[in-house]
């Protein structure tokens, strides 16, 4: 599922207009991404947890060329899945 389709799919599920839909998608992504910017934790309850994690500093190497190279630290974003995700997954509603 791409953009336009989630928008069309939030449409159709709460009645509204897409436009509507559009603009309360895009206040999602803008608060979540803010949030983890910030460093914070978003946590919904039986969905999951959006965090930040730290990537320490590496050696790697151009599959290419061979050379080795300096990969700098970074901070990724992290999801890990709540329980009653998983068990939708699975076949089975916590």
């Amino acid at each position: 599922m791409n953009k336009k389709e989630l928008i069309a799919a939030l449409a159709a599920k709460t009645g509204s207009t897409k436009v509507d839909a559009d603009r309360n998608v895009l206040a999602l992504i803008e608060i979540i991404s803010g949030t983890l910017e910030e460093g914070g934790k978003i946590n919904l309850n039986g969905f999951g947890i959006f965090g930040v994690r730290e990537r320490a500093a590496r050696i790697g190497r151009n599959p290419r060329t061979g050379e080795t190279l300096k990969i700098k630290a970074a901070r990724v974003p992290d999801f890990k899945a709540g329980a009653t995700l998983k068990a939708a997954l699975n076949g089975g509603m916590k």
